[in-house]
């Protein structure tokens, strides 16, 4: 920033949203708007004004809008970003000699003051000053349409000049070319402007090794494109992988993660490293790499996008350990320790040190493997348990990469403590995994879902949610019907703008580990039989769920939940509306998959936009029925056999 010509004549502070004193950049997408308030006040009983500015971080051009104000000094301004990138915003403010010179001049003729001449003078001054800043400006025109008023002033009897100088057109056209010569700049505030997908997406993984769902035959990524076109049809955008790297063969882990690996186990996908190679390389049984970058263009062309798992795991084989051993942990007999996260032990994974003596180089060896599946065509990343790597790792990675492409996408696969999780949100994750994975009573989902929602964190923190993944078979969904993953999928589905199930949950498998959230036979550790068009499979209510997301404007939005009353603990009721109520989604779900759940929805009418004195109608989405409903109150009756969920587009 330019050095100030002249000590500040503004105080402007105590922003909202700010994150940490600005510290950290909130998020937006293209085109969202972004409403903020700041405190604007300076000495004197002088008239102000205030516009609120923004431009592409390095750009010289600056948008500029009008700032209002609300109530004691409190100002407001709003704004949009129309690219990605990292954007930046302030406030400039300053004393409105004009506005402040008008407002006197009225009362002085009204009370027919003696000194209305001179202050006649005193405003065509202003006037023809204004006048010249246009004309520098190169708006000649509008300098012309200044003058006149100018000279109208000095020629003619005040009381005939008052309604020019009161009108709007006037005063546009000097806060267009206001005297902002003693104007103070705010220090500028930071934005992360990020493409639609940052906000609204269906994710679906799956192993490519087990796209044909063979247990006697691994499959390659020419074998994938039955599962896109699957994935597509039940309406996901964003197809993720786990790991598709060498895998090696040291301590490599056996069927349900045992010790002992016999020669047709696979291993798992995270143990990375390989005689083929490390993270620059794919699992020869896969394919190639030309392979892989044939199989995103041919996502592309289906409108999906692969996301690549980023694991920063080695396995014992990895070329890293023969190069660089000084990036891992080194025991004291000399032998490398491999991971842990007691009870879980990963013999057949080396931690790296993130923080040894060469860690320059290893940090920039890293950020060049992600720009490599960059250059690749990969525009998303799943990123592997980030919260046990340094956060300012992930900040210069992050950073890296955007300066690059800003359109890639990062989730944060943290399954830890709070803090940890929204500061990694905060350096500039898009995405992050949450707990709604075991959020499951009523009570629990609704605290959960707003203080994502509609607390500070939903200016860096976008929540995915995910019933289940390859690491986590939940309990409520072991040995459990078809009616429980129909619930969950419409939760996760409904309550965030972006969720994600991993592969076989369509088919509600159901079979634990005994005593632990892991699937049976893990997908992770092997290959597995599995028939996509089973028998009772929800696939055809996963679909509908997604299209009615995909066409519904209000479940694109992330911050816009709104909770509504029942009187049964096993009955929530939670709605989306876009900004202008075209469109207002009502979903009213019974927490219970066993029995029949009935009783009141409570409709806040006014977080709905509706007029309490007229009737309104109710479309379920889902089942196609419509109803006419009146006020507040109104009863439901769920049953996990048949109507288990109502979503409404509501009408009025």
């Amino acid at each position: 920033m330019p050095t100030a010509t002249h000590a500040p004549t503004v105080v402007i502070e105590n922003f909202y949203p700010c994150l940490e004193g600005g510290r950290h950049p909130i998020k937006r997408i293209v085109a969202e708007p972004l409403t903020l308030w700041c405190d604007i006040f300076t000495d004197g009983h002088v008239v102000m004004s205030a516009v609120l500015k923004w431009r592409l971080i390095g750009a010289k051009r600056w948008f500029e809008a009008p700032m209002t104000p609300t109530e004691n000094d409190r100002w407001q301004g709003t704004c949009s970003f129309e690219s990605i990138g990292r954007w930046e915003y302030e406030v400039e403010a300053w004393s409105d000699t004009f506005r402040g010179w008008k407002k006197t001049f009225a009362i002085r003729v009204h009370a027919k003051d003696p000194d209305v001449p001179v202050e006649a003078l005193e405003g065509a001054r202003l006037l023809r000053e204004a006048s010249q800043r246009a004309r520098a400006a190169g708006a000649a025109d509008c300098g012309t349409q200044i003058d006149d008023v100018a000279d109208l002033l000095c020629s003619l009897p005040p009381e005939d000049v008052m309604e020019v100088l009161l009108s709007a057109d006037l005063q546009t056209l000097m806060d267009s070319y206001a005297d902002r010569s003693l104007s103070t700049c705010s220090e500028p505030l930071k934005v992360i402007v990020e493409r639609e997908r940052a906000r609204f997406s269906a994710w679906y993984e799956f192993f490519p090794r087990g796209a044909e769902g063979r247990a006697d035959k691994h499959s390659t990524f020419r074998d994938c494109l039955p599962r896109l076109d699957d994935a597509k049809a039940m309406g996901f955008d964003t197809i993720y992988f786990p790991p598709i790297h060498p895998i090696g063969t040291t301590a490599r882990k056996g069927k349900n993660n045992t010790l002992i690996a016999y020669a047709d186990d696979v291993g798992s996908p995270w143990a990375i490293g390989a005689k083929a190679g490390g993270h620059r390389d794919v699992e020869p049984a896969l394919g190639t790499i030309d392979d892989f970058v044939w199989l995103v263009g041919e996502a592309n062309k289906r409108g999906l996008e692969i996301a690549l798992d980023f694991a920063i795991n080695c396995s014992p084989d990895h070329p890293y350990v023969t190069d660089h051993p000084d990036w891992f942990y080194q025991r004291p007999d000399g032998s490398i320790r491999y991971a842990e996260n007691p009870p879980k032990k990963y013999q057949d994974i080396y931690p790296i040190n993130f923080h040894c003596a060469d860690w320059k180089n290893l940090w920039r060896e890293l950020i060049d493997v992600v720009l490599f599946w960059v250059d690749k065509g990969v525009k998303i990343f799943r990123v592997d348990n980030p919260h046990t790597k340094p956060v300012s790792f992930w900040e210069e990675l992050i950073n890296a990469v955007h300066r690059k492409d800003p359109s890639i996408i990062f989730l944060a696969e943290a399954f830890t403590k709070p803090k940890m999780m929204q500061a990694l949100g905060k350096i500039g994750f898009t995405q992050s995994y949450t707990y709604f994975t075991w959020r499951e009573d009523k009570a629990g989902l609704t605290e959960y879902a707003k203080e994502l929602t509609q607390g500070e964190m939903r200016w860096y923190y976008r929540g995915n949610f995910w019933p289940n993944t390859p690491d986590i078979h939940p309990f409520y969904l072991q040995n459990a019907q078809a009616s429980l993953f129909r619930l969950r999928a419409a939760l996760a589905a409904t309550l965030s703008s972006t969720w994600g199930m991993y592969a076989g949950y369509e088919l509600c498998e159901n079979a634990p580990l005994p005593g632990k959230e892991e699937y049976l036979d893990s997908e992770k550790f092997q290959l597995k039989n599995r028939d996509y068009n089973g028998p009772g499979n929800i696939k055809g209510f996963i679909a509908r769920l997604n299209l009615i997301r995909r066409e519904n404007p209000a479940m694109h939005l992330y911050d816009n939940l709104v909770f509504h009353g029942t009187n049964h603990e096993q009955l929530i009721a939670y709605s989306k509306s876009t900004p202008d109520w075209t469109n207002r989604l009502l979903t009213i779900i019974s927490l219970n998959g066993h029995t029949t759940v009935a009783g009141t929805v409570h409709v806040d009418l006014h977080a709905l936009g509706l007029d309490a004195s007229k009737p309104y109608r109710v479309t379920d989405l889902m089942h196609g029925h419509s109803y006419e409903w009146h006020g507040s109150d109104n009863y439901v009756s769920l049953n996990p056999d048949g109507t288990s969920m109502h979503l409404f587009k509501v009408e009025q």
